[in-house]
């Protein structure tokens, strides 16, 4: 059996990643594509709590240390429980949020060495890598502007702008990196200018 693609979606907060999935989702069911959702942190029932850990606001800070851990912990179960077994049975796995993401918030956000997490990445995922990755691009204010209008912000959407400037220039410079891998989407076109741009990355697929 063929194995599957596995489609990650990344970006600042309030670009659409959640629109667009569901947009993704119901684009490769048309071609007749078996595909699973999720999200990360998450995907499983521990990865969930994990998840609410991470992002609920407390009083006791979580460490820098503790943030990166848990986040890979969580990785952890849901590439073990989720996403190998459908990528080895066929199915396309389209992932909001994966290791980009860990790179962008704790290698660009928090300073955390590269290199730790480079080695937590080889360590947990071995030879796993996204085939395509989606990274949705817009302004910081753009971004916090439209997160702000959902409601109660999590940990993370409360960090100041400094944080998030910071967190989209190392999502920018992965994309550099890994220019056949990450596709820039143009997060402030129109939302029919951007399903467009969608369109022709999925292709690249097929």
């Amino acid at each position: 059996m063929q194995r599957g693609q596995f489609i990650t979606l990344e970006g600042g907060e309030g670009l659409g990643k959640t629109t667009n999935l569901a947009f993704i989702e119901t684009l490769l069911i048309e071609r007749d594509v078996d595909v699973v959702v999720t999200r990360e942190p998450g995907g499983t029932v521990l990865a969930e709590k994990l998840r609410q850990l991470l992002l609920e606001n407390n009083d006791e800070p979580i460490a820098e240390q503790t943030e990166l851990l848990l986040m890979f912990a969580a990785r952890a179960q849901h590439i073990n429980n989720v996403i190998e077994p459908a990528l080895s049975q066929g199915k396309w796995v389209l992932c909001d949020r994966f290791t980009d993401s860990t790179y962008a918030y704790q290698g660009g956000g928090r300073k955390i060495a590269l290199t730790t997490i480079r080695w937590l990445e080889s360590f947990v995922q071995q030879q796993l890598r996204p085939d395509l990755t989606l990274l949705f691009d817009a302004p910081v204010e753009l971004g916090m502007k439209r997160a702000k209008k959902r409601g109660n912000l999590d940990r993370f959407e409360n960090e100041h702008w400094v944080f998030f400037n910071q967190v989209r220039q190392a999502f920018l410079k992965q994309a550099k990196n890994y220019p056949q891998r990450i596709k820039i989407i143009n997060a402030e076109l129109s939302l029919a200018e951007v399903q467009q741009s969608i369109k022709q990355c999925l292709d690249l697929l097929r």
